[in-house]
């Protein structure tokens, strides 16, 4: 299994290549920017992208979108509580004062729910609703010699997402960690939206936010 990750755009949001490198496939999460560098990635890894997913769909986190979906043909999914952020992409520009208009947005193929898989190849990424950053927010969870779950802006280092953007509520951020993610095993790998990757352990003994050793 290939598991990288990289920041783009100017805001830094990690996107993140998980791919099959025996079939030659790849789930891309989160292209927040710079669809090039993310199309080149894909050829050099010799990956074919088979779905884009969105762990919420803040501006910062879904800029290349559209470019990545027409250089692939692969579905992009969300969760439908994000729809509203997805379509009101411009007023998330405005409300930051911006000064650009919002990228040419990609056609939404498949909602994802708590419970659900995306599957690519032989590797199965596990959906979790984990909502209190923004009302749909996902984390993904990946099995293997390691368990892994790719975060979003639910939890950070030694932080959570914030909660004061459109929809945000700290009670559930909280909760989504509590009961979801740190219901996975210590050694669990936490890929986040931005910044450097933690484990479950350190967050559960470290977090000053949810931490509950």
């Amino acid at each position: 299994m290939i598991i990288e990750h990289f920041a783009v755009a100017p805001l830094g949001c990690n996107c993140v290549i998980l791919g099959d490198e025996e079939r030659g496939t790849a789930i891309v999460v989160d292209p927040g920017g710079e669809a090039a560098r993310i199309l080149a990635r894909l050829e050099a890894l010799g990956l074919r992208c088979e779905a884009i997913v969105h762990t919420h769909t803040h501006f910062d986190h879904i800029g290349a979108t559209k470019e990545v979906q027409l250089g692939t043909d692969a579905p992009t999914m969300i969760h439908e509580d994000d729809l509203f952020l997805y379509e009101g992409v411009q007023m998330q520009l405005d409300s930051f004062r911006a000064p650009f208009r919002a990228p040419d947005m990609a056609e939404i193929d498949r909602f994802l729910a708590d419970g659900d898989t995306v599957l690519t190849g032989s590797l199965e990424a596990a959906v979790l609703h984990t909502p209190g950053h923004s009302p749909g927010s996902i984390c993904l969870t990946l099995q293997g010699d390691r368990p892994v779950v790719i975060a979003g802006d639910t939890l950070f280092a030694r932080s959570v997402g914030r909660t004061d953007l459109w929809g945000g509520n700290t009670s559930k951020l909280v909760d989504s960690i509590r009961r979801k993610l740190f219901a996975l095993p210590d050694e669990t790998l936490v890929i986040c939206g931005h910044g450097p990757n933690t484990t479950i352990g350190e967050e559960r003994r470290l977090n000053p936010f949810v931490g509950i050793a």
